[in-house]
């Protein structure tokens, strides 16, 4: 006489989710997925969304299924499908919290602007959002997080450019370095970026010995344009004081200037992507990073022998078309014996 089955002898592996009965991933579900990643590196996203649709029907219990799929609507920008399905992967959840799902539901929700649910994922995360669900200031973009400084990489998948910049919340970066031309990013742009830092920056030791690390976030794309254009200047500066004396006159007017011959330097993938200093250090000191070659930007390429500081610099500079020209005059003035400028040129 046969009875019940016993839930002990059940196969090992079922597991239970909100009551619904499951078992782990089938061999069909991980060659589905596998086969969607290595289309997802080839840039295939079409065809990943086919493979990927298919593993969610096959294992719709499965948070997986849908952090899978919010993933990859992540990379193609479509952020209405990213945070449904980012959604549905955080029902199916085991954990309360700390889970990378609840960051992409955050990257999507502040994509979106849907600030209410932008800070539930953040919280949901883990992170210390200032206000709650029950004041006025949680309708709106979730501001005082205090997450200081970071970098972000601009086009990641081009003609890559790492710039300084100030986080506004755990998705975006206000960029405060000028970006290169052929980034096509400007100064004060705001731009989201990914999760997970792809490279680190550190900053000189400073008295105690210790050096402070930043992640390198890369760019998802732009979230907020700045109106301020982009210049190149060649300034003639006898002296490093002569060249920060206009990069204060800018910065104390609300704009930025900053000497591309100093702070550019062409660096390999696998040199940006690895844990870098900022600067290109002291002395006598060459950069084996740095891959510019003389006469071209970069700190190698404005060494002279013997010689540190080469007046002519090639400088960005951020500021409206109403106030450049008059804040470079207003530079020359303060010192005409060992400054002047030419061949101002709007860039971006």
């Amino acid at each position: 006489m046969s009875g019940g089955t016993d839930p002990s002898d059940r196969q090992a592996g079922i597991v239970k989710i909100f009551g619904k009965v499951r078992h782990r991933p089938s061999a069909s579900w991980r060659q589905a997925t596998d086969r969607a990643f290595t289309l997802i590196g080839d840039g295939r996203y079409e065809d990943a969304g086919a493979l990927l649709t298919r593993a969610a029907d096959l294992e719709p219990w499965l948070s997986e299924s849908w952090f899978n799929l919010a993933l990859l609507h992540k990379f193609r920008h479509d952020w209405e499908q990213a945070r449904a399905a980012g959604l549905r992967a955080v029902a199916l959840l085991d954990k309360e919290a700390g889970a990378p799902d609840w960051w992409n539901v955050g990257i999507a929700a502040t994509a979106l602007q849907d600030w209410p649910l932008a800070r539930r994922a953040w919280q949901a995360y883990g992170l210390k959002v200032p206000g709650n669900q029950y004041t006025a200031a949680a309708t709106g973009e979730p501001v005082g997080m205090e997450l200081g400084s970071a970098a972000v990489r601009l086009s990641p998948e081009g003609e890559a450019e790492v710039v300084w910049g100030r986080r506004l919340d755990p998705a975006r970066i206000e960029i405060l370095s000028i970006p290169l031309p052929s980034s096509g990013r400007r100064w004060g742009e705001v731009v989201l970026h990914d999760g997970v830092p792809n490279g680190e920056r550190t900053t000189a030791a400073g008295s105690n010995g210790s050096e402070r690390a930043f992640p390198v976030f890369d760019e998802i794309e732009l979230w907020a344009p700045s109106p301020v254009p982009t210049w190149v200047v060649l300034l003639e500066a006898a002296t490093e004081s002569d060249r920060d004396a206009l990069e204060r006159l800018a910065a104390d007017a609300g704009f930025a200037a900053e000497d591309w011959s100093s702070s550019v330097r062409l660096l390999c993938r696998a040199c940006s992507e690895s844990r870098m200093p900022s600067a290109e250090g002291d002395g006598e000191h060459l950069d084996p990073h740095d891959h510019s070659e003389p006469g071209h930007p970069g700190p190698l390429g404005h060494r002279t022998e013997g010689e540190l500081w080469v007046p002519e610099r090639e400088c960005g500079i951020a500021a409206p078309p109403g106030l450049v020209r008059g804040l470079l005059d207003g530079w020359v003035a303060d010192s005409p014996d060992t400054r002047e400028w030419r061949d101002l040129e709007e860039v971006c």
